[in-house]
């Protein structure tokens, strides 16, 4: 079911909210001061039925120019709009304005309602709608109809609402799959239920008892009830005015401006990149670095402009730009915004959010301009690949590219499977991660793995390969070590690369040995053979070949990482042989005891206790056996 919210825009005193009365008989000034005053301070918000049965929602927004970052505030979410003009003044300053920021955010549908119209004759109403056509000229009202109305004597009214109708049967139905995010444009508390926020939920669905989280920010809390148009529902959807109770949640945790969305679904930023465009109507320059406020959702901040293209914007012109802001924000690629002057303030233009969770950018970089071209142009396909792209370095999941462009887990998941098909991007598991590269950075990390573990082997040629930590911490230092762990696992399962115990070689490598050498190796398995259980200490090799103690060392470490010694701790090593008949001398003890203790275990071996600890220590470490107390038992 389409769900419709209706707002009103136009200046002071030119009869929104007597309007909103006399469609609805309800009264959306709820400050004492603004019914004192007659005057729209705040947003107001209010329902009516229309003819087919449907439920609209409606926003009624302040007209004051003091008041313009509350009619901010009010519009984002908007699907019909109704641009009121008093018939008696026409055009004024706030009409321009209001028009201007409804354009800027893409607002597709609306008309124009002349109202005060029994205040002048026919004459005077024929000139002002001609003033009209001209000034919504070029805007998405160029060509919309003007219903002169009486909310006194109720002329007009019924057309009014008839073209509301038309027109909410032409709008689509909102995503209700995308991520639901709510901008909150009010808050406060009731006695007994305690924190309450309303706003337009923009996409996706919330449900009572879903958890939620406060952007920008970790505030957490729970929905303990959900209200759409005065009524208690189970779920709101995209497209409703929703008023929301937080469980766990002060009045003063969250305030207008803040976002609601499911825990970790979005990513704050103190930085954007966008399109921007300056008004037609403007009459001076924007330099790069002009400090200016920002209008997002329904949060207002203070931010610099970076142009990227350009050395200074005029009336009319576009640039991609880098908004660096003094508060963090939370946004959505696609998502509109208003920017105006920090003083005097008034509206100079605005754009769209091209990317909400940018690096930091040079001017006039033309590969950060052509990236930018895509995000703006591209399909949802080609931004997760660009993403992707410069994210690589990093082995990013599909949840993590889905909180950067807030969008849900399993859309992303669809986007990878269409690159994955294309063979643009490369992905592994890992538990219940999918990480996600792209093709050509796993080509260049491939080309570096290779060229490294081929210096590697130059180096030192007697060694299987080269240790995984170290060469996860030269190339992968971006990549947990688990991640690493995945990645080599990948790369080996595609036949580039080797893993011998803790080594990573280039496949088909193998240890040649000199006739020295190979002299040297045999005499250090010798040594450790003669007495398989009190073996010789790294130290003693050296007078196999005192002259060149390094070349020994050399051998014995291939050795190790070959697996032919098995190294226990930094001071004992043991033959691989030995280590095996170890262990099964140890397995055959603890089948018919319930422990062994070391001393056990020494005379079982024949050795010392310094030999017998390090096996104990070893059989610990990698889970065969648990000690309690003096006393080991199997681990299982």
């Amino acid at each position: 079911m389409k769900h419709v919210i209706i707002g009103t825009a136009g200046h002071i005193d030119h009869g929104k909210t007597t309007l909103i009365k006399a469609i609805t008989g309800r009264n959306t000034d709820r400050l004492k001061e603004e019914q004192e005053r007659g005057i729209s301070i705040e947003l107001g918000f209010t329902y009516f039925d229309l003819p087919s049965g449907q439920r609209a929602g409606i926003i009624d927004v302040p007209g004051h120019e003091k008041f313009i970052k509350n009619m901010l505030a009010g519009v984002i979410g908007i699907d019909i709009v109704l641009l009121v003009i008093a018939a008696d003044e026409g055009v004024m300053p706030q009409t321009l304005e209001h028009l201007h920021i409804l354009d800027i955010l893409g607002t597709k549908k609306g008309f124009i309602v002349l109202t005060k119209s029994d205040l002048v004759d026919d004459e005077w109403i024929e000139l002002v709608e001609e003033d009209i056509r001209l000034e919504v000229m070029g805007t998405f009202l160029e060509d919309s109809p003007i219903v002169r109305v009486s909310s006194v004597t109720r002329e007009g009214i019924d057309e009014v609402i008839n073209l509301i109708e038309r027109y909410a049967e032409e709008l689509e139905e909102k995503d209700i799959n995308d991520t639901p995010r709510l901008p909150v444009d009010r808050v406060f508390s009731i006695s007994g239920f305690g924190t309450v926020v309303t706003g337009t939920l923009l996409s996706g669905k919330l449900t009572v008892g879903d958890e939620v989280q406060i952007f920008p920010g970790n505030k957490k809390a729970r929905i303990r009830t959900i209200q759409v148009h005065d009524k208690d529902t189970e779920t709101a959807y995209g497209g409703q005015r929703v008023a929301i109770n937080l469980a766990g949640l002060k009045k003063e945790d969250i305030e207008r401006g803040h976002t609601i969305a499911p825990v970790d679904s979005m990513k704050d930023t103190m930085m954007l990149d966008v399109k921007l465009k300056l008004l037609k109507s403007l009459d001076r320059y924007i330099e790069n670095r002009t400090r200016l406020r920002l209008y997002l959702g329904t949060k207002e901040v203070l931010c610099r402009v970076v142009l990227l293209d350009k050395d200074q914007l005029g009336p009319g012109e576009e640039a991609y730009a880098q908004l660096r802001l003094e508060e963090e924000v939370v946004a959505k690629r696609g998502d509109k915004f208003v920017v105006r002057f920090y003083s005097p303030m008034f509206t100079i233009g605005g754009g769209e959010v091209l990317e909400p969770n940018p690096k930091k950018k040079k001017r006039f970089d033309d590969r950060a301009i052509k990236e930018l071209k895509i995000k703006e142009r591209g399909t949802s396909t080609d931004i997760i690949e660009k993403i992707v792209e410069e994210n690589s370095q990093n082995f990013p999941t599909t949840k993590e590219i889905a909180v950067l462009t807030a969008m849900l887990e399993q859309n992303v998941k669809e986007e990878v499977n269409k690159l994955k098909e294309d063979g643009k991007v490369i992905s592994f598991q890992l538990t219940n991660d999918l990480h996600i590269i792209h093709k050509n950075y796993f080509d260049i990390i491939v080309e570096q793995i290779l060229e490294e573990l081929n210096d590697y082997h130059k180096k030192y040629p007697l060694r299987v390969g080269m240790p995984k930590e170290e060469l996860r911490s030269k190339l992968l230092k971006n990549a947990k070590t688990r991640v690493a762990e995945s990645f080599f696992a990948l790369l080996l399962e595609k036949g580039y690369i080797e893993q011998k115990l803790e080594n990573i070689c280039v496949k088909g490598f193998q240890v040649e040995f000199s006739p020295e050498q190979l002299e040297i190796r045999n005499e250090i398995l010798n040594r450790f053979d003669n007495n398989p259980f009190i073996p010789p200490k790294k130290e003693d090799l050296e007078t196999i070949n005192s002259k060149n103690k390094d070349e020994v060392y050399e051998v014995f470490t291939t050795l190790i990482n070959n697996g032919d010694i098995v190294k226990l701790n930094e001071d004992v090593y043991i033959g691989k042989k030995a280590y095996d008949r170890a262990l099964e001398i140890l397995k055959e003890h603890l089948s018919k005891n319930s422990s062994i203790t070391t001393g056990d275990y020494r005379d079982l071996l024949n050795t010392n206790r310094r030999v017998a600890i390090a096996l104990l220590e070893y059989f610990d470490k990698i889970k065969i056996t648990k000690r309690v107390r003096d006393f080991r038992v199997i681990n299982k």
